[in-house]
């Protein structure tokens, strides 16, 4: 299990989906702890209840069919399928319109969802899902992509009502790029990285500001990774091999 967990951490998330695969098969009795433990690429389907779209993951699936955040209702349906509470229902249903405003501030576009459930702890666990398209064929391209991909899932884990809480945020962001053009040539880049926060706060604020600030804090943190990790890495290389053009005409003086 812990060579299998090591394997596909290296694995691009754009390869995660087969190699996940390739793992249930050749280790069947382990399947619930490879599912539970590793995070694919988000997947997107319509409701055609209300004409929105929403993301698939782990978190609202039951069976084989995925509960819809706008109208409660499982795609394909579903008669006993597992529903929130009625007062987690409320939350869930103010969390997407909130949370759908501040993918538009941070992500100029995408599709994003948002999953409540109850714990055995006498809390409840919320899944907040961002994904951004900016290939060829997505809403959102920039520059030279030709593939592109953000996939940000943050589950919290929320203790029973107290005047403080207990919040506990699992965020995994994976991010894909690949670029197919004549001044920039063909390059791929893709990773993921996850971190985890824990923090006590007031439940006199309400618990979807709670909530939005610590997402709000870790997406700046793993942004500013990202950019450390990944591109100032592969700058860095690139650079080391192929200086820059304005560096590689400098001469050093004769004397």
């Amino acid at each position: 299990m812990e060579a299998a967990m090591g394997l596909m951490r290296r694995i691009p998330p754009k390869h995660t989906e087969t190699a996940l695969s390739a793992l249930l098969s050749l280790m069947p009795n382990n399947s619930s702890d490879l599912l539970a433990q590793v995070d694919q690429p988000l997947q997107v389907l319509c409701d055609v209840e209300c004409g929105k779209e929403f993301i698939l993951c782990e978190y609202n699936r039951d069976a084989d069919s995925y509960r819809s955040p706008w109208s409660n209702i499982y795609h394909p349906p579903l008669e006993d399928g597992s529903l929130p509470s009625l007062r987690l229902r409320e939350l869930e249903v103010e969390a997407n319109d909130i949370f759908a405003i501040y993918r538009d501030q941070y992500y100029e576009g995408g599709i994003s969802s948002v999953y409540m459930w109850e714990d055995d702890n006498e809390g409840f666990v919320a899944c907040f899902l961002i994904k951004k398209d900016g290939s060829k064929t997505g809403q959102g391209r920039r520059g030279y992509l030709e593939e592109g991909a953000w996939d940000a899932i943050h589950v919290i884990e929320v203790g029973p009502e107290d005047e403080n809480n207990n919040y506990r945020l699992t965020s995994t962001v994976m991010l894909t790029l690949t670029t197919d053009n004549e001044s920039s040539g063909t390059f791929s880049l893709s990773g993921s990285i996850r971190r985890q926060m824990n923090m006590r706060l007031s439940v006199a604020d309400g618990h979807l500001s709670n909530m939005g600030r610590m997402i709000e804090e870790m997406e700046s943190k793993l942004r500013n990774s990202l950019d450390q990790v990944y591109f100032g890495k592969t700058r860095e290389m690139v650079c080391t091999l192929r200086p820059p053009s304005e560096v590689s005409q400098m001469r050093m003086p004769e004397s």
